[in-house]
């Protein structure tokens, strides 16, 4: 059911270079927007309301939902929504407040006591979706027949019932809901705090540098191969250094799903997040079948290009970021990447565009580098009563412009969705990624189109695939490492040695004949904090992005009338409708196999162009 706190939308791991002068007075988030401070009395103000609100809810309602009017439960679920929004709000701060700066103690504090705070009082919440859930279909369907305020919900109610098979007794409900703090919650805090606080030791011809997890992976770009051999070493020396640790929350994480997923009897490690999805395990397979059948046409043939192109007979795995020979790797100023990524949005539609400068005008991004924060870029939506957060590091290259037009995406999105109110605006994770694959898209068709000159064309080109590759191969086979994982884990526990096994196994099977690794990528596995926060999360990238490539070709062939309006409304309908529905005025059905061929053959497009602009 229903947490506390909203989905952040991670994005795809990427990794840039270190950005010197451009990424000089770079915006960093006001958050006062939530609260002034963790000490603000508005913040304790607004728990001590919840908790009372939460335990008159209950003493009113627990028990009586059966014999209540279909308007009464209408204001129910009203007046549960409000509740639900101020923990939201609460928790959205405390997350936002941590991922600033989760080397300082009292941050990690602060976000673990508002977890204990907000579960505490939403304990008192819980009999109300279990109780609804209970609730015989036919007389259910009577209440939103005879109450439009009710009917108003549906789409809450729908997505609700999802689960009703694999919902628990009141009491078990209860106890694992109160219990998270110190299960789940906790090792996601430790791994967050572990990760925050290591130094990576990169030895370099100049002098060995101590980096941040973050900067040390962002070595993994440079344009000098010693360097990112150097930081790739380090990288795999600090996580071993740290394998018990990490072999042990990734155990431990693992059996903790396995015996819940026992107890609400998912058929497959994957189905809960697949139900949360709101897409069938089925579609779900396609894709992956989809996308691990064209490996080879994908992955494998641009990999090989690459070698030739960077002069080595085999890959390593650090040369898999690197940039091209003749690539232009200028960096890009702040102020330029955001007049590239509005300029592009409003090309495509003004009211995007006016939606998005809000994020730049206002202090809604924090785009500085520094030790503590979390690395990679995220968009949080709050609540609608407030707005989104975007989170990104800006090092001032090509790559990072195109993350600030995926995390714009999002933000955008989850702005227009805002309009459904707390319950409806959430988005499942497979459409969450439809706006900022589509935004980043646009950015990149513009600034590929401006580009005349032929050898920044291919370096382009060459980004862009890359890009694809990470978000959709990439995606795909840390699915498949997931699913490795927590079918064996289910026969015992694993040594560090076997998950690096797995890993290597689907790197070998993804990346191809192009590669030769080394044995040191067998520990990069644990870096990877989607494994942790959001088990099998990761194929909604892939989703994401050959359903964009899908509904970008229908755009770029004209073939729908009204396309800007149409995508508006489907960004604006939250999670009202499922991916049927949404893509039903575009033509396009994600049920047909065919669906993801069409997406794939988008990516199979760019590396022929590329090819052609090798020749």
């Amino acid at each position: 059911m229903r947490g506390v706190t909203r989905n952040t939308i991670p994005s795809p791991l990427r990794a840039p270079l270190d950005g010197g002068a451009a990424a000089a007075n770079l915006p960093v988030w006001d958050l006062s927007d939530l609260y002034k401070a963790p000490d603000d009395p508005a913040l304790a103000r607004d728990l001590e309301r919840a908790e009372a609100n939460a335990r008159a809810f209950s003493a009113r309602l627990a028990g009586k939902l059966a014999a209540i009017s279909g308007n009464d439960l209408a204001a129910a679920i009203a007046e549960y929504e409000a509740i639900e929004e101020i923990l939201g709000r609460v928790m959205s701060y405390a997350q936002l407040v941590f991922s600033g700066d989760a080397e300082d103690p009292a941050n990690g504090r602060f976000y673990q006591t508002m977890q204990e705070r907000a579960t505490t009082i939403s304990s008192h919440l819980i009999f109300f979706t279990l109780e609804l859930n209970r609730l015989e279909d036919a007389l259910l369907e009577g209440k939103c027949a005879a109450s439009p305020a009710l009917a108003h919900f549906r789409p809450w109610l729908r997505d609700l019932r999802v689960f009703r098979p694999h919902q628990l007794s009141d009491e078990a409900e209860k106890l694992l809901h109160e219990k998270d703090v110190t299960g789940r919650s906790a090792w996601n805090r430790l791994f967050d705090e572990t990760i925050a606080t290591m130094k990576v030791n990169v030895p370099l011809p100049s002098g060995a540098e101590s980096l941040t997890v973050s900067d040390a992976l962002n070595r993994l770009s440079d344009g000098d191969r010693a360097v990112r051999e150097a930081a790739a070493k380090g990288v795999s020396a600090a996580f071993a250094e740290k394998g018990r640790l990490f072999t042990l929350i990734t155990n431990t994480l693992a059996k903790d799903k396995e015996i819940i997923d026992k107890w609400r009897r998912y058929p497959r490690p994957a189905s809960a997040r697949n139900r949360a999805n709101m897409v069938e395990d089925e579609v779900v397979e396609a894709l992956v079948s989809a996308v691990r059948a064209s490996f080879p046409r994908l992955s494998h043939r641009y990999y090989a290009m690459k070698a030739k192109w960077l002069g080595l007979e085999k890959l390593q795995h650090w040369d898999r970021n690197a940039p091209l020979p003749d690539q232009d790797d200028s960096l890009i100023p702040w102020p330029k990447a955001v007049s590239q990524v509005l300029d592009s949005y409003g090309a495509f539609s003004p009211r995007l565009a006016e939606i998005g400068r809000q994020f730049f005008d206002k202090p809604w991004i924090d785009a500085a580098l520094r030790p503590g924060k979390a690395s990679g870029a995220f968009a949080h939506p709050t609540v609608p009563s407030a707005h989104p957060y975007l989170l990104v590091n800006y090092y001032g290259k090509a790559r990072d412009v195109m993350t600030l037009a995926h995390e714009l995406g999002h933000g955008v999105h989850q702005v227009l969705a805002g309009e459904q109110g707390y319950l409806m605006s959430s988005t499942p994770l497979t459409l969450a990624e439809t706006a900022s694959v589509f935004g980043e898209m646009m950015t990149f068709r513009a600034v590929l189109d401006a580009e005349a000159d032929p050898r920044r064309r291919r370096g382009l080109l060459a980004a862009k695939v890359e890009d694809m590759l990470n978000t959709v191969v990439r995606q795909i086979a840390f699915y498949r490492f997931e699913t490795l994982l927590h079918d064996e884990r289910a026969k015992g526990e694993l040594s560090s040695e076997r998950i690096g096994e797995l890993w290597m196994q689907v790197q070998v099977e993804s990346l191809g004949p192009a590669f030769d690794f080394s044995p040191d990528y067998g520990v990069y596995w644990s870096y990877i904090p989607h494994f942790i926060h959001t088990p099998f999360y990761v194929y909604a990238y892939a989703f994401g992005d050959c359903l964009v490539n899908a509904l970008y070709g229908v755009y770029r062939d004209g073939g729908v009338k009204d396309f800007e309006a149409k995508y508006i409304d489907m960004l604006r309908a939250g999670g009202t409708l499922r991916h049927k529905e949404l893509l039903a005025p575009f033509g396009l059905n994600a049920a047909d196999p065919a669906f993801w061929t069409r997406g794939l053959d988008v990516i199979a497009g760019f590396i022929d162009e590329v090819e052609r602009a090798d020749g």
